[in-house]
């Protein structure tokens, strides 16, 4: 293996003490750090991983693992500031030279096949219990599935308890036989949800103490903090010092040893003690030789907020935070804070210190971190903790979010994120956390000019529109589309229950600003439904004479504090309501009567306030109530009840109904239950693999498939396709259709050749073909108009009628597999009328993307055609989804139309587009 492909195969990873490991392949170079691994541990040691104290040991071990790379044997290393730490191998047996590890124990017992390995596992003395083994480990793991790896094996003694709990902790299925004082352990490398689950776990703990220097350090260094008023370094070390930062504070400058009352020192490495925080606010070019001296220093975390960084300045300060073991924010942000009262870390340059609170902040724009700031202060609701991620070279708002799952402060998340590292961590871990908190986001990019200026703003791959949205939908996040958008919907789910439900009472003193309201939730997707007689009639024993008592509520301009409240009381209690919307107009007749309505929803019955502990007579009760006030000069605010709580109160019904609609689909998504990736019957993965990897054989480049190769490939998962044939002269068309005929004798006859794609658009399809005479002709005229092109033709029997359907995935480079669904035929682009979803698909994913799409009640018989074959039609997305992610090289697949009738579901059409790309396990734990 040359040093290039040594060094593409580097990976960085957190340990569980949140320290930085290198993990990479085994090269010859190394033979003298493996010989001294073994040669340096304790005769105990090596008598548990060799069965025996042999001198022999160490030497045959670093010749295997340094050999030249052979089939069915592979090495790993786990290294940190060059000494090498671990090492892990496993081998199938394959090329394995006789007599080689004679007297060797555990992995090297037996023999091996070509889907089952012997592994074995080594830690250097002192270095145990740190999460190295078992790191390595995982990565074994996943580059064996890779290489079809179905079962390691390993012969361990059975007083070597430390690698049999690794084995155990690993998540796989393991199976122990005991025979004497070894122990034969057999792990099954299938890839499933406890497996996926205990690798996040063990993730999410390593990541959070890494976090632990950046956002609660003990110390923090300003590198760049002038001697006069102007600079970005200045402003942060202000910020630290009048913050009532409560831990240790520097500036570094060569030309001050004081700086706005901070000691200041000419470099890191004369600072008396080393920080575990330096924020980097130096010149681009200066920036790597400051990480390199910082992590020379034993820095554990940098904020770097300099901007202009070129490739070789941002390929420099990753090369050294990852050398040396420090997490980075940054570069080009606007900093970070964290308001725990017994830190109070404000290293940010916005205008004002953050107010404490319990929302957690991750912005990639330091704007809109500006905003949220500014925002949730005027909204009293603060922040936990709050980082602008900027460039994201390295914490992402993956880090964030499990951050504040284990912080026990924060119980609302706001993410601005503008690219996306490892969405499907991404995901899974935005799924765990959303059913703790909500999670909000501004849908940032959703244009073209969006996503243009989001990848020159962040110096990351745009994400397309349909793939974010499906990640959000999936994950439970709730996206909005602006920032303002954001607040109003997080004011709500902070102050406010969720409504159980889309069904909203409207009551106002105005009945033109309860028309806005009532307009205002349709266009949401509310539901405004009718009270019953019951409710009707005390609603109008309770009201002024002349009010109307239907939904909307007209209360009148006559109505007083008193009845109001009682009103809303009333309606919050009725069986048929989720929640209320209370939309006021400042009015003279309260003015005269000393009537403030508003406080009907912020005071208890009468003035008394409420006994110590209890919550009074308030409206505020399991059902969410917002205000809606046309007069109030701020987008959104929250009005303070004396029973402690709150009410959101919005300037615009618009605002009001779109945060109700995200609690609404918030509380949809908690009460579903997780969905699942059914198991498929008459899947064969081996055989698929062997398709496309002979067809790139043959097409180094990748290709839309030949007809024959894609029905075989379509076969592998049990896609039912209608019967077709296939004729490369006349005659065989003849005789094809002889063949394919149905009752009513008709066939159709579609032209193919490298690169067709949009065969109507190219009038290269005869419909409704009978007899040989028509067979015959019709291929002449394909023959002769597509002269030189034409390779051959398929045929097929006129399909019965039904709906036509599109079915499709696009692999994205980043998210991987997305899977769309929607109206199909001539009409698919024109009415564009598709839903999409993440692969692999769960249960409720196939039953969202059957059901979003504008056609959907045609499936269910819409129409008096009566429900096609749903379950059918499910078996084709799930298989599709399946296809999409067993095979990397599949970089799109369209099937249109897929028709659908009561009895079957069948593809008519398919065309699969495939390229050279190697698998790439999205769940492996590695730093980006």
């Amino acid at each position: 293996m040359t040093d290039e492909t040594t060094s593409r195969a580097m990976v960085h990873a957190l340990l569980a003490d949140g320290t930085t490991v290198c993990i990479r392949p085994v090269v010859r170079g190394d033979h003298a750090q493996v010989q001294g691994l073994f040669e340096e541990m304790s005769a105990d040691n090596l008598r548990l991983r060799f069965f025996s104290v042999s001198r022999r040991s160490a030497v045959l071990a670093a010749d295997r693992a340094c050999a030249p790379p052979r089939p069915g044997y592979r090495a790993l290393l786990a290294e940190t500031k060059g000494q090498l730490i671990g090492l892990a191998e496993y081998d199938t047996g394959e090329s394995r030279n006789q007599g080689e590890g004679e007297g060797e124990g555990e992995g090297e017992g037996g023999g091996g096949g070509g889907d089952t390995a012997e592994i074995s596992v080594a830690v250097a003395d002192g270095l145990h219990h740190r999460g190295i083994g078992t790191l390595l480990v995982e990565h074994l793991v996943s580059a064996a599935r890779a290489e079809g790896v179905r079962t390691f094996t390993a012969d361990a003694l059975s007083e070597n308890r430390e690698i049999l709990q690794l084995f155990a902790d690993l998540g796989l299925r393991t199976a122990r036989r005991f025979e004497g004082p070894e122990v034969r352990c057999t792990i099954a490398l299938d890839e499933d949800d406890a497996y996926l689950t205990a690798v996040e776990a063990r993730g999410r703990a390593a990541d959070v103490t890494s976090l632990v220097p950046l956002l609660q350090p003990h110390a923090v260094a300003v590198v760049g903090a002038g001697r006069k008023a102007g600079s970005v370094g200045r402003a942060i070390l202000r910020h630290l010092h009048t913050g009532d930062f409560t831990r240790r504070l520097f500036a570094v400058n060569p030309s001050a040893t004081s700086i706005l009352g901070v000691p200041s020192c000419p470099s890191v490495t004369a600072l008396p003690l080393t920080p575990d925080l330096v924020v980097v606010a130096a010149p681009a070019a200066a920036v790597p030789a400051v990480a390199e001296e910082c992590g020379k220093t034993g820095v554990r975390a940098l904020l770097v907020v300099s901007a202009g960084l070129d490739s070789a300045q941002a390929q420099a300060l990753m090369t050294s935070c990852r050398a040396y073991g420090m997490r980075l924010v940054g570069p080009n942000c606007l900093g970070i804070s964290n308001t725990e009262p017994e830190l109070c870390l404000d290293a940010t340059f916005a205008a004002d210190h953050p107010r404490p609170g319990t929302a957690g902040v991750a912005v990639q724009s330091g704007g809109v971190g500006i905003a949220l700031l500014s925002g949730l202060s005027r909204l009293g609701i603060g922040v936990s903790s709050f980082v602008s991620l900027g460039d994201k070279y390295d914490v992402s708002g993956n880090d964030m979010l499990q951050w504040w799952e284990s912080d026990g402060r924060t119980d609302l998340a706001l993410l601005h994120l503008e690219s996306f590292g490892n969405p499907r961590i991404f995901s899974r871990t935005a799924r765990r956390v959303t059913r703790r908190m909500p999670v909000l986001t501004v849908d940032a990019g959703r244009t073209v000019e969006g996503r243009r200026a989001a990848a020159s703003h962040t110096a990351a791959a745009a994400t397309r529109t349909m793939t974010r949205q499906a990640l959000f939908t999936q994950a439970g996040i709730t996206a909005t589309r602006s920032v303002s958008e954001l607040l109003e919907a997080a004011a709500l789910m902070h102050a406010q229950p969720l409504p159980a439900g889309p069904r909203v009472a409207i009551v106002t003193n105005a009945g033109g600003a309860g028309v806005l309201a009532a307009d205002a939730c349709a266009e949401a997707g509310l539901d405004l439904p009718q009270f019953t007689a019951e409710t009707t009639g005390e609603l109008r024993a309770l009201l002024p004479e002349g009010a109307t008592v239907g939904n909307p509520v007209d209360a009148t301009a006559a109505v007083t504090e008193e009845q109001l409240r009682d009103c809303v009381r009333r309606i919050t209690r009725c069986p048929g309501i989720d929640a209320v919307l209370l939309t006021l107009v400042p009015t003279a007749v309260a003015a005269a009567t000393g009537d403030d309505l508003v406080r009907a929803l912020t005071r208890t019955r009468g003035t008394r306030p409420p006994k110590p502990g209890g919550t009074g007579e308030s409206v505020l009760g399991v059902r969410p109530v917002v205000a809606v006030r046309l007069e109030q000069d701020l987008p959104v605010t929250l009005l303070s009840a004396d029973d402690g709580g709150s009410v959101p109160s919005y300037a615009e019904p618009q605002s009001a109904a779109r945060a109700l609609a995200h609690a609404v689909h918030r509380a949809a998504w908690l009460g579903r239950p997780a969905g699942t990736v059914p198991e498929l019957r008459a899947v064969d993965t081996r055989r698929a693999h062997e398709v496309a990897g002979a067809y790139l054989v043959a097409h180094p480049d990748g290709g839309w498939l030949d007809p024959r190769t894609c029905a075989e490939l379509l076969a592998c998962y049990g896609i039912p396709q209608l019967a077709w044939a296939w004729a490369e002269t006349e005659n065989d068309a003849v005789l094809a259709a002889e063949r394919l005929r149905g009752p009513d004798g008709r066939v159709v006859m579609k032209a193919h050749w490298p690169g067709l794609l949009h065969k109507s658009e190219q009038h290269a399809v005869h419909l409704d073909l009978q007899g040989d005479s028509q067979v015959r002709a019709a291929f002449r005229d394909l023959e002769t108009r597509f002269a030189g092109l034409l390779t051959g033709v398929v045929l097929q029997p006129l399909a019965a009628r039904g709906t036509e359907l599109f079915a499709g995935v696009v692999q994205d480079q980043v998210f991987g597999p997305l899977v769309l669904f929607g109206l199909g035929g001539t009409a698919t682009e024109v009415l564009a009328d598709q839903a999409a979803r993440l692969a692999p698909l769960t249960d409720l994913d196939v039953h969202d993307l059957i059901t979003a799409p504008r056609c959907a009640p045609l499936l269910f018989g819409a129409g008096g055609g009566g429900p096609v074959d749903l379950e059918g039609l499910e078996q084709v997305l799930l298989r599709l989804s399946r296809m999409a992610s067993d095979l990397p090289q599949l970089a799109e697949a369209d099937f249109n139309p897929v028709l659908a009738t009561p009895g079957e579901i069948r593809v008519l059409d398919a065309r699969v587009r495939l390229l050279p790309r190697r698998p790439q396990d999205p769940y492996l734990r590695r730093l980006r």
